[in-house]
């Protein structure tokens, strides 16, 4: 851009899922929201992710969920076996009565293809796309976000949304911390089903519980791929080592576990590890007129799946408490926006606190050995299918963000 500033209703820093889904949430409602990706170019890297309905139930919203549909999976089971014996502990049909209850499918899909469903959504809505911005700052000046960049280019907004991920640059203007080793990680890969392919499992999501491991496949691309994710405790990245140069830990880590799980280890690919990282959960997430979002704001383990799902409930409570108050008849109400971003922070703090803290058990829960193992796995087979009693506060139509939900008379009691 030539310009030496750039003015707008909405910036968005950051063009993953969270800063795309907040821009076309945004948008919809009426702003003129301009999205910077430092990226030269949009993409996400990785392989699978799993949409459960409180996900799902906001691309439906936007009109966006057969696009999803056509391209990912609906599996049918959720299931959960033991990686040592091979005993299966539990499973959760996701069709019939599961899909009822939460008004929306549990959805696996290639990471890359939701990214573009995102992407196009916001290209067709009107959203201002450009990469190659590295933001360096925000700060507030006279009542809006004036975002400072790498260029010397200043882009200037009502609002500012921070959606710029694990390492923001933007959170140390809410909090002094950093992002928390988990000791685990991940190894991914994605190859075609042939028919030399296993067949069994091919419609469910599974999930092999080890101790200090476990390895979760699923189908992607309407049954086309294989998607497998190795995670395990590192002992090279207890000593601080992102990446490493061989996989004898990958081999170790495995060695008790079932013929079964040792083959599917030769599905991924051992060239890049992921090592997991989430942060402490913190209350304040707004500094002026700017926010955060996704992971910038609340990155997770994975283990509950939740982290695309949670930035994607970010964006329809913010399109939620903005609407009606931000976005008038007469236009774009920027002295609305101070109380609409602190609405958003009270309702999502709170919700995405208890998922981050609740992925860290789940998961201390899945790697577990010895008498904790026989404990865990005896509670997870007393546990019968269609029982929701852990599903409901994280899947439930009554949860924020949901259509039936009217975030901005929710927050109006929370904050009152």
């Amino acid at each position: 851009m030539s310009d030496l500033k750039s003015s707008t209703d909405v910036l968005v820093i950051g063009g993953g899922m969270a800063g795309l889904a907040g821009a076309l949430a945004l948008r919809e409602n009426g702003a003129d929201v301009t999205l910077v990706e430092r990226a030269p170019e949009f993409g996400e890297v990785g392989a699978g992710l799993q949409m459960a309905p409180n996900a799902s139930r906001v691309l439906k919203r936007w009109g966006l969920l057969e696009k999803a549909l056509e391209i990912g999976v609906r599996p049918k089971h959720l299931v959960f076996r033991d990686a040592v014996t091979g005993e299966e502990l539990t499973r959760q049909a996701l069709g019939g009565e599961f899909e009822e209850r939460y008004g929306a499918p549990y959805v696996v899909i290639h990471r890359s293809d939701l990214h573009r469903v995102l992407l196009e959504g916001c290209e067709a809505a009107g959203v201002k796309l450009v990469n190659d911005v590295m933001v360096e700052s925000v700060e507030t000046v006279n009542g809006r976000g004036v975002a400072h960049t790498a260029a010397g280019v200043d882009y200037e907004a009502d609002v500012v949304i921070g959606a710029d991920g694990l390492k923001s640059t933007l959170r140390p203007l809410v909090a002094d911390d950093e992002p928390v080793s988990s000791a685990y990680v991940a190894y991914r890969g994605t190859v075609p089903i042939t028919e030399n392919t296993p067949k069994a499992d091919l419609e469910d999501v599974i999930v092999y519980l080890g101790p200090d491991c476990h390895l979760v496949q699923y189908p992607l691309r309407k049954g086309e791929l294989l998607n497998t994710v190795a995670v395990f405790k590192s002992p090279s990245f207890e000593r601080g080592e992102e990446q490493y140069g061989g996989v004898d830990e990958l081999d170790a880590a495995y060695q008790d576990c079932i013929p079964a799980v040792q083959d599917a280890l030769k599905n991924l690919g051992t060239a890049m590890r992921w090592p997991m990282y989430d942060r402490d959960p913190i209350e304040n997430w707004v500094a002026g007129r700017m926010v955060l979002m996704g992971d910038a704001a609340h990155p997770m383990l994975q283990y509950l799946a939740q982290g695309a799902c949670q930035a994607l409930e970010d964006a329809a409570v913010l399109q939620d408490v903005s609407n009606g108050t931000v976005f008038t008849a007469d236009g774009v109400n920027p002295a609305a926006w101070d109380q609409a971003i602190k609405e958003f922070n009270t309702i999502r703090a709170g919700r995405t606190s208890r998922v981050q803290r609740t992925a860290r058990v789940w998961g201390e829960s899945w790697h577990v050995s010895g008498l904790a193992r026989t404990l865990r796995n005896l509670l997870f087979k007393s546990r019968t299918d269609n029982n929701f009693q852990y599903n409901d506060w994280l899947y439930g139509q009554d949860q924020p963000g949901s259509p039936s939900r009217p975030e901005a008379a929710l927050a109006k009691t929370l904050s009152a």
